[in-house]
């Protein structure tokens, strides 16, 4: 496929034009410059054409050790790998120093380039929109990213430069369902997710805790951009690989700060991306600072990912840095098991992102969660476990009035669901519900994930009867 990397200074509307074409708010856009900072893939259709597009940090001037310089590394990275640049520029306030300098750069670099003259809308921008012909760049392509004005000129541009041979505009059928519907011992329909589709992962934690080190130590490469600045990371960016065949797609995230702290609009808004990231991965991993482990915030963090019901892994990094291991190690587990008694057999491994030590057990320890959070068990398995623990420690009497537990069934997976009948939920208690779902957890192997149980009254089959005499 096509790749496109959408280039420029800071603040010409580039995040704006990348949402455009994949059809998601997917960046992050504020009137500030410099909101973008990481390149950002994503999948684009523009019209008949389809491709992969990159968005980019605005381009600077800057030293290479600069925060500033290492955002413009990773955007000329994004131009080298892509088939043909966008630079955009803003027709709005004119032609500047930094378009012409970097114009020129990407005039020399030998590879296609389309001139695109963003917020062509705004009055008075057709001085800048003329101005860009400086550029010597060709004819610009007027376009408003914001109101999607000037998209089919855009597309006319691309093919130009390309080819029209570059693009597959066939019709695409609809992907068929990766769910495999099976039934089991008892009958029962069962979920089999196919193995082909990439496991999604999200990395999160808080500020400064190593996670875009740590995806860059996974790729092999420095894709993310990374130093001992805190909050570097904004957006949360998706990377895809493979481990040992098996398709990835790990979501960087922004650093998750207490919400008393957060206050400008910027840092609401990649709060808001990391917590959508959580939502939609099947497991997080939560990455803690070794040296600083278990503070306020990574604890909510661990009860988010709960309530959203992923699938959590620990990931204590910085690793290196510690000598007393053994020591540090046990501490660690103390602390997992009475601070996270929500997570109860949560997988915890010692990583380094800076050196890589950990990170197939890293790996493994993901996969194998993610196969416990799909696991569903039979309703003949379930009853006859549940017979067993009644007998062993029935439910408490209430009022003098026993409390009748009928049977269980699981409703569904990720997490693992289940649905208790009993004649009385509302007196069963929260001290025999913990009960029950320690017993699921040891019995079952469901350790680590979250386990939803439910309480329900039996219908009556004689309710709304008339009486007959």
């Amino acid at each position: 496929m096509v790749t496109i990397a959408i280039i420029g200074r800071p603040n010409v509307g580039k995040s704006t034009l990348f949402n455009r074409l994949v059809g998601k708010r997917l960046a992050l856009v504020d009137d500030r410059p410099g909101v973008t900072r990481d390149r950002r893939e994503g999948d684009a259709h523009l019209l008949d054409i389809e491709f992969s597009v990159i968005d980019t940090a605005g381009l600077e001037e800057a030293g290479g050790e600069t925060l500033e310089g290492r955002m413009r590394a990773q955007t000329e990275a994004a131009i080298r790998e892509a088939d043909l640049s966008l630079f955009v520029v803003d027709a709005k306030s004119g032609m500047t120093p930094q378009d012409t300098h970097f114009g020129e750069l990407l005039r020399r670099g030998g590879r296609p380039v389309v001139l695109v003259a963003n917020k062509a809308e705004a009055r008075g921008s057709d001085v800048g929109f003329y101005d860009s012909f400086a550029l010597g760049l060709g004819e610009p392509v007027a376009i408003s990213a914001e109101h999607g004005e000037g998209m089919g000129d855009l597309r006319d541009a691309i093919v130009a430069a390309l080819g029209p041979d570059a693009f597959d505009v066939d019709v695409v059928p609809e992907a068929e369902s990766n769910v495999d519907v099976t039934l089991n011992e008892d009958g029962e329909p069962v979920e089999s997710y196919d193995a082909t589709k990439p496991l999604n992962i999200a990395i999160v934690g808080r500020p400064n805790a190593g996670k875009s080190t740590l995806v860059n130590r996974f790729l092999g490469e420095d894709r993310l951009l990374t130093g001992p600045e805190a909050g570097i990371t904004r957006d949360s960016i998706s990377v895809s690989w493979e481990w040992r065949g098996r398709r990835i797609k790990m979501f960087d995230t922004a650093g998750l700060r207490r919400k008393a702290k957060v206050q400008e609009k910027l840092e609401k808004l990649s709060v808001a991306d990391a917590i959508r990231a959580i939502k939609f991965a099947e497991v997080v991993v939560v990455v803690l600072d070794c040296t600083v482990p278990f503070e306020r915030q990574d604890l909510q963090i661990a009860d988010l990912i709960e309530r959203e019901g992923r699938a959590p892994v620990l990931a204590f990094n910085k690793w290196d840095l510690v000598e007393n291991r053994q020591e540090v190690l046990a501490d660690l587990r103390e602390k997992t098991e009475r601070l996270l008694p929500q997570m109860r057999g949560v997988k915890a491994v010692a990583i380094s992102g800076e050196t890589g030590e950990g990170l197939d057990r890293l790996m493994k320890a993901i996969v194998d969660t993610h196969e416990t959070w799909n696991q569903r068990v039979s309703t003949s398995r379930l009853n006859r476990w549940l017979e067993r623990v009644v007998a062993h420690h029935p439910p408490p009497a209430v009022a003098g009035r026993r409390i009748n537990v009928k049977y269980m069934t699981q409703i569904k997976t990720r997490p693992p669901t289940f649905i208790v009948s009993t004649s009385r939920p509302e007196a069963l208690g929260a001290a025999y519900t913990r009960y029950l779902v320690n017993g699921l957890r040891e019995t079952f192997g469901l350790a680590g994930v979250p386990i939803r149980l439910h309480l329900r009254k039996p219908d009556n089959p004689y309710a709304g009867r008339r009486k007959r005499f």
